[in-house]
């Protein structure tokens, strides 16, 4: 499988899960220019890099930027939304299970 091998959706993310065990979860995630507002807040600590493209998002009230090769680490319980992204915004997201 090739991370980079896949489509844009027409609306919305679509999240592929690469990699899991009990320990780790491996996600990639891509997204359209159009995204549903949804907050998350995730029982699982998360490490997400911006592969392609940029988004805007909050985290715990503050708003962020990612860009291309930037990345952040939300701990578990942290409320994050992702307010707007580029199309073809390609995401590697890891999910510790706590």
């Amino acid at each position: 499988m090739n991370i980079f091998d896949y489509s844009v959706p027409k609306i919305g993310e679509d999240f592929t899960t690469l990699f899991e065990n009990k320990k780790i979860k491996i996600v990639r995630i891509v997204s359209s220019k159009t995204i549903e507002n949804k907050q998350y807040i995730q029982d699982e600590d998360e490490f997400v890099i911006v592969l392609e493209g940029g988004a805007k998002l909050t985290i715990d009230n503050e708003i962020k930027y990612l860009n291309k090769g930037e990345y952040l680490f939300i701990p578990a319980k942290t409320p994050h939304e992702v307010l707007k992204t580029i199309s073809g915004t390609l995401w590697l997201a890891v999910y510790f299970v706590n």
